[in-house]
C-alpha cells in the first residue's frame, strides 16, 4: 500500500526526525548528496527534472505532502546566491507547478524569512538578512499562490541528524568528540524546540485545513550560549566554547529572533522551549 504522505527534505533536522516517527504514513525522499547510512535505503530525489517529479507524483498519488527540503548553509549561500536560489526557490517551484490540485502541502520554512531583533507574528513582514533568508521567504511566496497549501515558520529545532554531525546537538556532540573548536554567537536568540515535538505538531497541521502561513512559537526565546551551556550538560561535558559577537562575522547571524502568532487554539500554541522539553522524548 502506498503511504498517504510524501516528505521531500528527509535530511534536514524536522524531515528526519518527521520520517522516522511516522513510517508508516511517511515515504521519505533525500537530497543524492547525502549518503548517510541512516537513509540509504530512502529514495533519492531528482528536483532538477520536472519529469522524475511528475513520475512520483503519478506513481503515488499522494493524499499530503511535507516540503522540507533546503540549503540551510548561509555561508554557502551567500558565496553563491544563484545556486541558493536554485536549491532553494526553483526546486520548489517545480514541484509547485506540477503537484495534483487535491494534495494538501506544507511547507516547512524558517525564522531566516527574519532577522534583526524584534518579536514576529504571521503579518509581520518578511525582512531577511541574508542570501538563505531570502531564498526562504521566495520560496514561501510561491507556495502561498496554490490552494490547500500552508508554510509553516519555525525556529531552530533541536535532534538527532541524518549523518550525527549536522543540526545544533550533533555538531556540538561531534565537535565535542573529535576536540575541535566550538564558536558560539552571543547575540542570537531563537525559538528552540525539541525535534519530536515539532515533528508531531507539523503533522497536526498537515491534518487541519489551515492554509496560508503560521508560526510554531516556542515558550520562551533563548540565547545560543544558553542553548550551547544546556546542551554540554546534556552531553555531560564541561562547557568548551568560544564566544563571539554576530556583528563580527563574515556573513549575516540573525538576532533576537522571536517568533509568536497572532492565532489562538490547540495548534497555536508554544512548543516547550527546549530548556524545558528535551530530555522528555528527545530520541526517538
Amino acid at each position: 500500500m502506498n503511504p498517504s504522505i510524501l516528505l521531500f527534505g528527509a535530511t534536514s533536522i524536522p524531515g528526519f526526525n518527521l520520517a522516522r516517527l511516522f513510517p508508516e504514513t511517511i515515504l521519505p525522499f533525500v537530497p543524492p548528496s547525502n549518503k548517510s547510512p541512516s537513509v540509504r535505503h530512502w529514495s533519492v530525489l531528482q528536483l532538477e527534472n520536472i519529469d522524475w517529479i511528475k513520475v512520483q507524483f503519478k506513481a503515488y498519488r499522494p493524499k499530503s505532502m511535507i516540503y522540507c527540503h533546503a540549503v540551510c548553509d548561509v555561508t554557502k549561500c551567500e558565496k553563491d546566491p544563484e545556486w541558493a536560489h536554485e536549491m532553494n526557490v526553483a526546486h520548489l517551484k517545480r514541484v509547485m507547478d506540477v503537484i495534483p490540485e487535491k494534495t494538501r502541502f506544507i511547507y516547512v520554512s524558517s525564522d531566516h524569512v527574519f532577522g534583526g531583533d524584534g518579536r514576529y507574528t504571521e503579518i509581520s513582514a518578511p525582512s531577511p538578512i541574508s542570501v538563505y533568508g531570502r531564498t526562504r521567504a521566495a520560496a514561501e511566496e510561491v507556495v502561498l499562490k496554490r490552494e490547500n497549501s500552508l508554510v509553516l515558520r519555525i525556529g531552530l529545532p533541536i535532534g538527532p541528524s541524518a549523518n550525527g554531525r549536522t543540526g545544533h546537538f550533533d555538531w556540538l556532540a561531534y565537535r565535542c568528540e573529535q576536540g575541535l573548536p566550538i564558536t558560539i554567537i552571543k547575540d542570537e536568540y531563537r525559538s528552540v524546540v525539541c525535534a519530536k515535538a515539532l515533528s508531531i505538531r507539523i503533522m497536526h497541521f498537515l491534518e487541519s485545513s489551515l492554509t496560508g502561513i503560521r508560526h510554531i512559537p516556542a515558550t520562551q526565546v533563548i540565547s545560543r550560549v544558553d542553548l550551547a551551556k544546556y546542551l554540554f550538560a546534556v552531553l555531560g561535558k564541561k562547557p568548551d566554547f568560544k564566544i563571539e559577537s554576530r556583528h563580527t562575522q563574515a556573513v549575516p547571524h540573525l538576532g533576537r529572533v522571536a517568533l509568536e502568532t497572532i492565532y489562538n487554539g490547540v495548534l497555536s500554541q508554544p512548543l516547550p522551549s527546549i530548556l524545558k522539553g528535551f530530555l522528555q522524548g528527545f530520541r526517538i
